[in-house]
């Protein structure tokens, strides 16, 4: 018996491979129908639909063994298929606006006239001027009382300027002593001005007329300084050093130092003046600033004669040191 189930078992074998190929070719059926899936309908919100690329051609490499597969349902799995409908128009395009305005518009601003350009103009050609009164103030003290003054202006642009300075004092209703200057300032470094001009002295005494040439600016530290030499008649010289400091207290309040040094080459007799340094004057003054433009102070000065000029003043009976209290108003226009 044993014979004849093997010759049935033979006789069966054709059938039973025959059904195992067909089931085999009904799955390989279900997964073409799945090659069309694209991965892209997994997200929420899916892309508008496009049309799948023709297949290409098919490579004449490939290995025989896939010959019978057809992977032109899978084109929609492709890296292309990521920009499908994305279609990237102009970046501007389409008519203006009506109310599109041009670079030339104002808001109903009437074109600036050549008056008010010339108003703007920023650069260090244009000219302007300014006057202090540093110091207009009545004062008494040992030698008696007074009052006195101290003033400068100029008119100029950045570069060059026209200087008038002036100071002197008063007593009983007469000048006692004084000069004027006019000066023609250069600059010639940052804060560092030239000047060149004349001097003129007034007061008691013969009138003298002086040329003069110095410098002035601002040293470190925000000292104001003014250093001139002086040369006269009769081969006369001379020479004044100043430097004053400005302290604010407050953006109002302010203490002003200052301190004066001249200086002869030779004897003025007649001017109650001898060689070598003649004078040193000194002040202290605290204004309070009710505008920029007007402050009232108040303070001490002092004046100390020195050398053959205080041997020569202390012989006519006058002092040789004189502190005087002072008050009054600083202007400037």
């Amino acid at each position: 018996m044993t014979w004849r189930a093997a010759l049935v078992a033979l006789a069966m074998m054709p059938g039973i491979v025959a059904a195992q190929s067909m089931k085999d070719m009904q799955d390989m059926q279900g997964m073409q129908g799945m090659q069309g899936m694209d991965h892209s309908t997994m997200h929420d919100d899916p892309p508008p639909a496009a049309s799948a690329p023709a297949a290409s051609p098919a490579d004449p490499h490939d290995s025989p063994d896939h010959a019978g597969h057809d992977m032109s349902g899978m084109a929609g799995m492709g890296h292309t298929s990521n920009n499908a409908g994305m279609e990237m128009g102009p970046m501007q395009g389409g008519k203006a606006p009506a109310d599109a305005r041009s670079g030339d518009w104002s808001d109903g601003v009437a074109p600036m006239s050549a008056h008010d350009m010339h108003m703007m103009d920023m650069d260090d050609t244009s000219s302007t001027g300014m006057l202090l009164i540093d110091n207009l103030e009545a004062y008494a003290g040992q030698g008696g009382h007074g009052q006195s003054w101290e003033a400068e202006g100029w008119y100029g642009n950045d570069r060059d300027k026209l200087w008038v300075r002036s100071e002197g004092d008063r007593s009983d209703g007469r000048p006692q002593d004084g000069d004027v200057e006019v000066l023609w300032s250069h600059a010639v470094a940052t804060f560092w001005d030239t000047q060149l001009g004349v001097r003129r002295d007034i007061g008691a005494g013969p009138k003298r007329n002086w040329a003069a040439f110095g410098v002035q600016g601002l040293a470190p530290y925000w000292f104001e300084v003014e250093a001139t030499a002086y040369a006269g008649q009769g081969g006369r010289t001379a020479a004044r050093v100043r430097v004053e400091y400005e302290l604010l207290l407050t953006q109002r309040l302010i203490l002003q130092p200052e301190i004066e040094l001249n200086a002869y080459g030779k004897n003025d007799i007649a001017r109650g003046i001898r060689s070598g340094i003649s004078s040193v004057d000194g002040g202290l003054r605290l204004r309070y600033e009710i505008r920029r433009s007007v402050a009232p102070y108040v303070g001490v000065a002092w004046e100390h004669l020195t050398g053959g000029t205080a041997d020569l003043a202390s012989g006519r009976g006058q002092r040789i040191t004189d502190r005087r209290w002072v008050a009054g108003v600083r202007l400037w226009f």
